[in-house]
């Protein structure tokens, strides 16, 4: 037997990925519902590769009663309306916005990393997945974690457009082609022109100079990992139309090699090292576009302190970043508590 599965926000980047990864991963679904607003509705969108046509339906009509699981790519204003009626009709709620990474009453899960916390999910009936930029970082961070304590991460990160959505992969590519042909660069999504730069700035500003995004990866690393690691972030926009990379350095309390780092990082979950001191022995990018891992590179030891070190982390954020994750929370709840048959 498998779920009435529903996706929320079937048109968007993110939840056309969570539909491919559905199909992907064999994800076992006896019905799979696709709403969005209602001006998408009527329209048809593939199951994964597999030939059969989904309709979409007017989330505002939808009655979650009868459903198991509902994976929410629909952003804060809206989760905000329905999440809490998908929730108090029975169906589990799992949601890529930042409306509940923060509630204590809400886990917010990185299957490889924090998995026993979902226990906590009947709380609210909804379990939040985190900031992109948070979640392959934390997959890097916990099997090195474990072994020798991070006391402080430095963490600058390096993010693709379609972390802003369509109008943020839209933006580039005009922008791109206005320029080549001698045509205006006007920013709109964005602050400043994004095409051929970088824009240190993602999210709103807070009081004290960093912002929303940076504040997320601080917090959400706390919750997800330890709240006693320090995190320090700078979170960077840059002219890539998928994948994030971050350059991470960790202090630890314990002593670390990169020898045992990398031995670590090769056996850990979700983890993909690749790391070959060579011309083009680490990954960028695009070669991470479409693929599940989180790719490491560049592990090294950072002299300036003690037991330090430094390594360069990439992957689809649209993936691990978002949709991927929270399949993976969906197979979680799955094993752990809705099992079927």
């Amino acid at each position: 037997m498998g779920y009435r599965v529903v996706v929320a926000g079937a048109t968007g980047n993110v939840g056309r990925e969570m539909i491919n990864i559905l199909a992907e991963r064999e994800f076992p679904i006896d019905e799979l519902a696709v709403v969005a607003s209602s001006r998408s509705q009527g329209d048809q969108i593939e199951y994964g590769e597999t030939g059969k046509m989904l309709t979409i339906k007017n989330i505002e009509h939808f009655d979650p009663t009868g459903w198991d699981i509902a994976l929410f790519a629909i952003g804060s204003d809206a989760t905000k309306v329905y999440a809490p009626k998908f929730a108090a009709a029975g169906c589990v709620v799992i949601d890529n916005s930042s409306l509940y990474r923060m509630d204590p009453d809400v886990p917010l899960i990185v299957p490889e990393v924090n998995p026993d916390a979902i226990d906590g999910y009947t709380a609210k009936n909804i379990i939040a997945n985190p900031n992109c930029s948070t979640a392959q970082m934390v997959v890097a961070l916990k099997p090195l974690h474990d072994k020798a304590t991070i006391k402080r991460v430095v963490v600058a990160t390096y993010q693709s457009v379609s972390g802003a959505g369509k109008a943020g992969m839209d933006e580039l590519f005009e922008q791109s082609r206005n320029i080549f042909v001698g045509d205006p660069a006007e920013p709109k999504k964005f602050t400043k022109q994004i095409a051929f730069n970088v824009i240190p700035h993602i999210d709103s500003f807070l009081d004290d100079g960093s912002t929303k995004e940076e504040w997320k990866m601080v917090a959400e690393t706390k919750k997800i990992l330890d709240p006693k690691v320090k995190v320090t972030a700078t979170c960077v926009r840059v002219p890539v139309f998928v994948g994030h990379s971050e350059a991470l350095n960790i202090e630890f309390e314990d002593e670390i090699s990169a020898q045992e780092a990398q031995d670590i990082l090769r056996e850990a979950p979700g983890v993909m090292l690749i790391d070959k001191r060579e011309d083009g022995g680490y990954v960028t990018p695009v070669e991470c576009v479409g693929d599940y891992a989180t790719f490491i590179s560049r592990v090294r030891e950072d002299s300036t302190v003690d037991n330090g070190l430094s390594l360069w982390c990439v992957s689809d954020n649209l993936r691990k970043g978002a949709a991927l994750n929270a399949v993976q929370i969906a197979e979680l709840l799955g094993r752990r508590h809705l099992k079927k048959g």
